[in-house]
């Protein structure tokens, strides 16, 4: 039988709900327990797949090709729990859902409402494959009183209604904010927020209370009584010195324990084995050097728009003992007459140029790669930036002046092009450039064949074939491979057909490697990517040697 915590949120958005519920998922895992984590979101939007990085931050891609809120991000770097399409929805996939099906005549002509047909498929979608979960935590994006959540938090008060009163628990994230004149923290905020939950028929059994310092006993036992809850169901929540450390700060406080004593588990919950986040955190804290790693990318002004490559940056740094200092650049100051690239990249000790779409940035991308390549400075190109590594090559190397990518409109020398067909589980998949943007770029898992004997395949530890996650609509033309190889980038990966580039490299150069893919997404504070590990390692090599 799964047991069901339902998380919310009060006062402002980007409390951390999403690492509250990674946190909470990861201590009871550290009990022996087996657990999920899904994602409501209320915004109309069928996905985030089409929304500007500005707007929302990065989308998280699953094995299973479904793109999602960058918070199943923390769910699965946190756990270690591969996401599914299902575990985040979305409002508008819930609409898009129903009016399919009274357009097609399944409600047999009844009107269709909120309650119960919106309420109905939330609550379906939070009771689907629940498999032989012991937990499952679905965390509701927004804040309590936004009118678009207002269906999810009804869904929530009928699933507590229907099912056993000992299988479910709400924990609600709240701010208690320091008032520096008065010099006192003030809990009037999380009891009107609270007040607005249970108004909504929804009645919190604990409370995370986000705070700058500490709790006082007098204003816990206040938050207490006047939100009906237990003492010591209010918990504490204060800044980390990192994302890593909150779990065990969770656990000092309480969370996880009072999660057990509310489902009546207390006496038969295992004491958690925090072995893993303990050397986590060493590896975080007590480091042995430090390299600075320039990202020339378009959408620099919010770090959120590439927050899975942040995270597998630092856990590279990790694996080798090492802090990583990122320094965002903004690919188009290249672009410009007194945009000098020496400047800015000579102090680095390797350049990552990661995913993007459209031309804004490009030349100045393709200029932070011919810097990398011609003095050696360890490179990593990712989705977009292994494309301008290879148009880099073309006209550098390769004596194709002209290259180009039909993303960024005619060229005569399409090194790069949309992809109109590939071979998935399910079959052959065809698209064209008239096709709707949403959801029909190569999503998902795919098999890659490494070249024997080729760096990457020596960084995956010799092996020959590996699956990465892929979010693209164009692809690098293998039609202009050889001439390519020609000018010295070597295609050392390719799809198991032959047909679709996955990855190049120079082998005369200290580190230099583009991925079609985005390993971003599969690093994990335990479990280092091998890419970003071996790129971190280089980097290292590099800043020894200036």
């Amino acid at each position: 039988m799964a047991r069901y915590i339902f998380i919310t949120g009060g006062v402002v958005s980007s409390l951390g709900k999403g690492l509250m519920a990674a946190s909470l998922a990861a201590l009871l895992q550290a009990r022996g327990y087996k657990v999920r984590i899904r994602k409501f979101d209320p915004y109309l939007n069928v996905d985030p797949g089409t929304m500007s990085p500005y707007q929302h931050g990065e989308v998280y891609v699953t094995d299973d090709g479904a793109e999602t809120d960058l918070d199943l991000g923390h769910y699965e770097r946190f756990t270690g729990v591969s996401a599914h399409q299902n575990d985040n929805i979305t409002s508008g996939r819930v609409y898009r859902d129903i009016i399919t099906k009274e357009r097609r005549g399944d409600y047999l002509g009844a009107t269709v409402q909120v309650i119960p047909h919106v309420t109905d498929a939330i609550k379906e979608f939070a009771l689907a494959d629940q498999d032989d979960h012991d937990f499952i935590l679905c965390e509701i994006g927004g804040t309590v009183g936004d009118i678009e959540s207002l269906p999810f938090i009804e869904a929530i008060r009928q699933l507590r209604n229907e099912l056993p009163v000992e299988q479910t628990c709400l924990v609600h994230v709240t701010l208690v904010p320091y008032i520096s004149a008065a010099g006192e923290l003030k809990t009037k905020p999380t009891q009107h927020s609270v007040r607005e939950l249970t108004s909504l028929g929804v009645q919190p059994n604990l409370l995370l209370c986000r705070c700058e310092h500490e709790l006082p006993e007098t204003e816990r036992a206040k938050i207490a009584l006047f939100c009906n809850v237990r003492k010591e169901a209010v918990i504490q929540a204060l800044d980390a010195s990192s994302i890593y450390a909150v779990p065990q700060q969770y656990h000092g406080e309480g969370l996880d324990r009072e999660v057990l004593r509310h489902f009546g588990m207390t006496e038969e919950a295992p004491e958690p084995d925090l072995s893993r986040w303990e050397d986590v955190i060493d590896r975080y804290e007590n480091y042995e050097g430090e390299v600075t790693i320039g990202v020339v990318g378009k959408y620099v002004g919010l770090p959120d728009a590439y927050k899975s490559l942040n995270e597998a940056l630092v856990h590279g740094g990790m694996a080798n003992r090492v802090k990583v200092n990122i320094k965002w650049i903004d690919a188009e100051i290249f672009e410009q007459e007194d945009g000098d690239i020496a400047a800015q990249l000579e102090p680095m000790h390797g350049i990552l140029v990661p995913g993007g779409f459209g031309e804004r940035g490009s030349e100045g991308k393709i200029a932070a790669v011919r810097f990398a390549r011609e003095r050696g400075v360890p490179f990593f190109g990712i989705c977009l930036g292994m494309q301008m590594a290879c148009i880099e090559g073309a006209r550098n190397t390769a004596g194709i002046p002209e290259a180009s990518s039909t993303e960024f409109g005619e060229t005569s020398e399409p090194i790069v092009g949309i992809i109109t067909e590939w071979m998935s589980k399910e079959g052959l998949q065809q698209r064209s450039a008239d096709t709707d943007l949403g959801g029909t770029m190569r999503l998902g898992a795919y098999a890659a064949k490494l070249s024997p004997n080729s760096h990457v395949s020596q960084i995956y530890g010799g092996a020959t074939e590996i699956s990465e996650r892929h979010r693209h609509r164009y692809e690098v033309n293998s039609a202009y491979k050889d001439r390519l190889e020609a000018g010295g980038l070597v295609f050392s990966g390719m799809s198991p057909d032959g047909l679709l580039p996955e990855i190049v490299e120079r082998p005369d150069h200290p580190w230099f490697v583009g991925v079609q893919f985005h390993p971003e997404l599969k690093s994990k504070p335990f479990d280092p990517h091998p890419l970003f590990a071996g790129f971190i390692a280089a980097a290292l090599k590099q800043a020894r040697l200036v």
